[in-house]
């Protein structure tokens, strides 16, 4: 074992990849590709789940924010372990849980468990994406090939968003829904090999302890908060027990930013917070993950409940919003170099303000022609943000602490889709209506895409101009 202080504390301790090779970019990105596609393919899959195994809305809600609560509460973690014991080390960790607990979700006999193997497969998740960032900002270490490196890591985003309706669509309708899950155990395997043959071994940090306390904290507002929103629409937003608990998600907040403050070694050092390119590119990714990922949830369920379609044409359906995420983050990777990031992230955001808002007016009953403009705005504006947003903070952090930058980045977005999922289906549940909830759920992500306009302006700075010489 590395003790601090010794010559090879903090160095990585494994062979480089060769210079530009693209492996480390492939291993990478199939482990981040698993991570997103279990959040997308399972939108398409619940009702059918949710009619097999006799689970209610609120169960089938649980279904997707189980894996984003855990994923989201655990980024941090996930991130302070890689800076403190090596970020391929935990990546590996990561995609070994993830793959076995996705054996675990598609041989699932009941609801409960199939809902606690997708909590595992949350800790595996929370353990592949930070790693996966630093892991890019390791291989890839010139700006130049380091832009082109998230712009596709951003891609696969869109790729295997895009994928997991069609996919999962697919899947239920010949095979049956439990090989929605059983499809992660090759890709799992095949990241697996090429991280440990192509990957080098990163800089460990020993002497950085984990921040327990702060991470229960933290676990706690993330659980009690999307607990609240997953019942409300069950309950009523005015009972005791939804205020008891917004109550507390509010005191667990607080608990962690003072543990923070008084920590001698914090999980998420408080002064990274000031800088505003990462404190506002992280709020960015929560406001577009909330107002697009809720799109999905809801989206999803309305055609298959209010328009009878089965799990493989709401995919299709569901398609033209996802296939804009394809190029989407390729295309600003490139303008980038140009442009800035801050002008692609502002047209991004106000092309999905205008796509959800374009729903929310479609009125209540029309044709899927309508729909097609809107979806694809909002998925087009998503992905084209995200290169922006994910540079932004990764660039605003040190190197010592680019896992607990991605952890932050990561666990802000996945924050904002648990909140998005939950937050929708209490609206479909307590709304007059269903095309009612489903239209007020769309008006609130537009406002979401709006606010993630203007802090772009705010706080991503602007392109530096070219020295021009002599």
């Amino acid at each position: 074992m590395v003790r601090a202080g010794s010559p090879q504390a903090g160095r990585p301790d494994g062979p480089a990849a060769p210079s530009g090779s693209r492996a480390p970019l492939l291993a990478v990105c199939a482990g981040y590709f698993m991570v997103i596609l279990d959040v997308t393919v399972i939108n398409v899959a619940v009702p059918v789940v949710g009619r097999e195994l006799s689970a209610s809305l609120t169960g089938i809600q649980w279904m997707t924010d189980g894996y984003t609560l855990v994923f989201a509460g655990l980024l941090l973690t996930g991130g302070a372990l890689g800076d403190r014991l090596g970020n391929r080390r935990i990546f590996c960790t990561g995609v070994v849980v993830f793959t076995l607990a996705s054996a675990g979700c598609g041989l699932a006999p009941s609801a409960e468990a199939l809902i606690a193997a997708r909590l595992v497969e949350g800790l595996g998740a929370a353990l592949i994406v930070p790693g996966s960032l630093a892991l890019l900002q390791q291989a890839y270490p010139s700006p130049g090939e380091r832009s082109r490196a998230f712009g596709l890591w951003g891609s696969m985003a869109g790729i295997a968003a895009s994928a997991g309706p069609l996919l999962g669509g697919l899947l239920v309708t010949t095979v049956g829904w439990r090989w929605v899950f059983f499809i992660n155990l090759p890709v799992g395997c095949a990241c697996l090999w090429l991280t440990l043959r192509h990957v080098r071994a990163s800089a460990r940090h020993p002497d950085r302890p984990v921040d327990w306390p702060a991470q229960c904290a933290l676990v706690a507002t993330v659980a009690l908060l999307t607990a609240v929103l997953n019942e409300a629409g069950r309950r009523g937003w005015t009972d005791p027990l939804i205020l008891a608990g917004a109550g507390l998600c509010l005191l667990a907040a607080a608990a962690f930013v003072l543990r923070e403050r008084l920590a001698r070694t914090p999980v998420l050092p408080l002064r990274l917070l000031r800088s505003r390119p990462m404190s506002g590119g992280a709020a960015i990714g929560l406001l577009f993950n909330f107002a697009f990922y809720g799109m999905i949830f809801t989206a999803s369920l309305y055609f298959q409940h209010q328009r009878g379609l089965t799990a493989l044409r709401t995919g299709i359906a569901l398609f033209p919003a996802v296939a804009m995420t394809m190029f989407a983050s390729v295309l600003s990777g490139r303008l980038a170099r140009r442009t800035g990031h801050r002008p692609l992230v502002v047209t991004g955001m106000l092309l999905g303000a205008a796509g959800l808002a374009g729903w929310a007016a479609a009125g209540p009953h029309p044709d899927y022609v309508l729909l097609v403009g809107p979806m694809m705005a909002a998925g087009f504006g998503t992905s084209f943000a995200l290169t922006g947003s994910t540079a932004t903070v990764m660039s605003a952090a040190p190197d010592t602490h680019s896992g607990t930058a991605s952890a932050l980045f990561n666990t802000t977005r996945q924050v904002g889709s648990a909140a998005g999922v939950a937050l929708g289906g209490s609206l479909l549940a307590s709304a007059a209506g269903f095309t009612a909830g489903l239209r007020t759920s769309m008006a609130i992500g537009a406002a979401a895409y709006l606010a993630a306009a203007a802090l772009a302006l705010f706080c991503i700075p602007r392109k530096k101009p070219r020295a021009v010489s002599g």
